[in-house]
């Protein structure tokens, strides 16, 4: 099966507290429960066409929150939101109090979740989080032979080998929230690489950053032999949730972390889990190489083709250009994430994009048709969620946040609604993800037919082909508000790299289900119609030449 994830926040997901006040807490605005993830919500995901769930937010964060004396809120200074943000991290061995119905037991119920995810037919994907920790970290859950962050530090120099963290030895880092101030001596540096004692708004400076084994501060010096004490820390934790169940890893700002603890620590882990999926969020494409070689199954592909396909609904790009950049991925281009939403980037619906649903649903057909790389959609992606709410922390910035308690409507109005209201956009999602599963498209070939068609750019429009076995598939996209009825020529070229034979052909129109028989001919005009917003793929059943 292909690889198709559905990220969401449990901590936003099962939340039906409609109160929604402005940077309200937890007792006001609610949260999420592991529990929400019923088996009856985790066969609707299954059935919208996903094999993978990112469950994001698990890991125990810094918070407002206080939830008894065993768990105390963190310093309001170094909290963004009411919430706090789920790379905050305040114990890695822990999972989020708010996500719990009892809260002394919520790793029971977090491994309840595990196993009701995995009885699912789905695989539970985690973050890590290996850049940058909660200035107050403290784990009150690690196992009894590991040492705490900076636990042993030499905190009187900048940088030790086996330091956990840096450190500004001579200077005191203070934060303040209202009345609430947080004092740091020595400072620590800032977990977005800031060495000063006086991070601004706009850095993380609610974390501190981890020191595996680069003088950063000083001559960029490395020192990886004997292995750095972070690097045991980091793969130990990684062990930990692994042997819980867990499938896989979005590890985050995976870029900030030296190449070579990624080539040590993932070797080791695949030992033990060789089906364990590690996914990089990377955003620097001339190093994607170097994280594919270090081990990571699969890259972030933000600045490629999301980028050139936002840029395309807001009319800064042309369809032409999209062959052209999915030939610059060419190298490693199995090895590419796909995605149109998640937690970082403004929703496709918001007043920022398109501001509706159904006109981003192009891209998305895109995304998930020209080749066979792992896909993602976003909660409430598939609803048209606009993330048009201001929540407190998280302004009205196009985005659902993840540093405040909220409840989004859409989602709410789709659980309340038992999965019974209708929403013909995610009737065209969960058509569109189950075509993408057929092998003509999760392994097929890839032929753009756009520098074909002279006038299609200009239309908005963008045509390719897919081949596999004895099937072929003709797909026209519509980034264009009217239906259009279009006359497509594929070249001799194309017959030649897929191998198509002039045959009577059996034609299969989706989305609509149509059959028809035809002939094609090298330069022929083939004639289809595609909706407004929309996408029409024929798929031809082919004789392939010998």
């Amino acid at each position: 099966m292909r690889i198709s994830i559905y990220q969401v926040l449990p901590r936003l997901f099962g939340n039906l507290n409609a109160t929604n006040q402005k940077g309200g807490t937890f007792e006001t605005n609610g949260s999420g429960k592991f529990e929400d993830f019923t088996p009856e919500r985790l066969q609707e995901i299954k059935e919208l066409g996903c094999t993978h769930i990112w469950y994001t937010g698990v890991m125990e964060h810094a918070t407002k929150s206080a939830f008894g004396s065993k768990i105390p809120a963190s310093n309001p200074a170094i909290v963004k939101g009411e919430a706090g943000s789920p790379y905050a991290i305040r114990d890695y061995y822990d999972v989020a109090p708010a996500l719990a119905v009892e809260v002394e037991r919520r790793m029971e119920e977090f491994e309840a979740l595990l196993k009701r995810t995995h009885a699912a037919g789905l695989k539970v994907i985690i973050d890590f989080v290996p850049n940058h920790l909660s200035r107050e970290y403290a784990s009150d859950c690690k196992p009894s032979y590991v040492k705490d962050f900076g636990e042993e530090d030499d905190t009187s120099v900048p940088f030790a080998p086996d330091n956990n963290f840096y450190y500004l030895p001579e200077e005191t880092l203070t934060l303040s929230c209202g009345n609430e101030v947080y004092t740091e001596t020595p400072a620590k540096a800032t977990g977005n690489d800031q060495f000063t004692s006086h991070p601004s708004h706009n850095d993380w400076y609610e974390t501190v950053k981890l020191n595996y084994g680069i003088d950063l501060a000083g001559d960029w010096s490395t020192h990886y032999n004997p292995v750095p004490d972070t690097w045991n820390k980091m793969l130990d934790i990684l062990n930990y949730w692994a042997a819980k169940g867990v499938d896989g890893f979005r590890c985050d700002m995976a870029e900030l972390v030296p190449v070579p603890f990624w080539q040590w620590c993932i070797q080791k882990l695949k030992k033990v889990y060789p089906e364990l999926l590690m996914i990089a969020e990377v955003y620097q494409p001339e190093r994607y190489e170097e994280f594919v070689l270090a081990g990571f199954d699969y890259l972030y592909d933000k600045v490629g083709l999301y980028d050139l396909l936002v840029a395309l609904l807001k009319g800064r790009a042309s369809t032409n250009d999209i062959g052209g950049l999915l030939q610059s991925q060419e190298r490693v281009k199995h090895r590419l994430l796909r995605f149109m939403e998640n937690h970082d980037e403004v929703r496709l619906a918001s007043d920022f994009v398109v501001g509706d649903g159904e006109k981003a649903f192009p891209a998305m057909a895109v995304t998930a048709l020209v080749d066979g790389n792992p896909l993602m959609t976003y909660f409430g992606q598939e609803l048209g969620e606009r993330g048009m709410d201001e929540e407190g922390f998280s302004g009205r910035d196009g985005r659902t946040t993840i540093f405040d308690y909220w409840s989004v409507s859409t989602i709410r109005e789709w659980l309340l609604s038992n999965g019974q209201k209708e929403s013909p956009l995610r009737a065209r999602y969960q058509s569109l993800l189950g075509l993408a599963q057929k092998p003509l498209f999760a392994e097929g070939s890839f032929f753009d037919l756009n520098y074909h068609q002279p006038h299609f750019a200009a239309r908005g429009l963008y045509a390719f082909l897919r081949a596999y076995g004895k099937e072929l598939a003709l797909v026209v996209v519509n980034f264009y508000g009217e239906g259009q009825t279009v006359e497509v020529a594929i070249p001799p070229h194309a017959f030649e790299v897929v191998g198509l034979s002039s045959e009577v052909l059996r034609v299969t129109q989706w989305p609509d289900g149509g059959e028809t028989f035809v002939r094609l001919f090298s330069d022929q005009h083939y004639q289809l119609k595609v909706p407004a917003y929309g996408v029409t793929a024929h798929l031809f059943t082919v004789n392939r030449q010998q």
